[in-house]
């Protein structure tokens, strides 16, 4: 008869069982439902937590103008005035701002789901962790961009080249939070995208990609007058910690941590299976304890 594993055996089984869960990707189903629930709630959020009236929008933005002129950081207008004087880079610009957010940062994450599955969940979880906090922020800053403010000169090169953009029309307008400026995801997003790109990319090429794409979408952002200095630098910096902290959970993570994992996977798969036998139920939750 098989004697029971010793319990110093048992936990390492617990914590093998979790870093191979952790350096695998999950299945494909699931990962497309929660990226349509996780878009779906990003959006809808964004327009739900917008605080009556504009006014802390402005006056939010006269802080940050403020201080950045202190800091001597206010290149958003030049730049805004250098893109409009070239008008086809700054039609280019505007589909660029209103596209390559979304296609570029999709596609790194089935990039990575197909490619370089041991780093999936570790790089998934950090991107969404930074986008939720910064709704937060879009809460409690509301900040109107500078393409707003027509007395400090800004101009908005969607509206004055009559170019496609992603508020050219009032129903794409009227169906976002325009005023959710700090963080700027477009900045943090491309970071972790670049980030991706230079560190798991073989090709140099696109390890180049990966490396000019955050610089070229904070060139885009401050010059189309949709962002300040300060939030794309917040927006890389709260993606920066996510990177940080992701990976000590995910690639890092204690073995204590590993093992109170397990136990509360195995509870709650215990939970699930209480319909069926004890035998059977304790098997399944078993498995489940440790699967993928």
């Amino acid at each position: 008869m098989a004697q029971p594993a010793p319990p110093a055996a048992r936990r390492g089984q617990a914590a093998a069982r979790m870093r191979h869960r952790v350096l695998t990707a999950p299945p494909v189903w699931r990962e497309l439902l929660l990226v349509v629930l996780f878009y779906t709630g990003y959006t809808l959020t964004r327009v739900v937590l917008v605080q009556d009236g504009t006014g802390p929008a402005f006056a939010h933005a006269e802080e940050i103008l403020r201080l950045e002129r202190d800091l001597g950081l206010d290149v958003e207008l030049h730049l805004n005035h250098t893109l409009l004087a070239v008008p086809w880079l700054a039609r280019t610009a505007n589909i660029f701002y209103a596209t390559m957010h979304f296609i570029v940062t999709l596609g790194v994450v089935v990039w990575l789901y197909r490619y370089r599955p041991q780093h999936y969940r570790w790089l998934r979880t950090s991107i969404m962790v930074a986008t939720g906090v910064a709704l937060i922020g879009f809460w409690l800053y509301p900040l109107a961009p500078p393409r707003f403010l027509h007395s400090e000169g800004f101009v908005d090169p969607v509206t004055a080249l009559h170019s496609l953009g992603l508020y050219a029309s009032d129903a794409s307008g009227s169906l976002t939070n325009q005023y959710a400026a700090m963080p700027s995801m477009h900045a943090g997003w491309s970071l972790w995208c670049g980030v991706i790109l230079v560190r798991l990319a073989t090709p140099l090429w696109a390890k180049a990609l990966g490396a000019l794409y955050p610089a070229t979408t904070v060139f885009v952002i401050l010059s189309t007058a949709n962002h300040y200095v300060l939030d794309a630098v917040a927006g890389m910096a709260l993606i920066g910690g996510a990177l940080a902290v992701s990976w000590l959970l995910y690639m890092r993570c204690p073995v204590p941590i590993l093992i109170a994992r397990a136990r509360i996977t195995h509870r709650l798969a215990q939970r699930g299976g209480r319909g069926a036998s004890r035998s059977g139920a304790g098997s399944a939750a078993t498995c489940r304890a440790g699967r993928p």
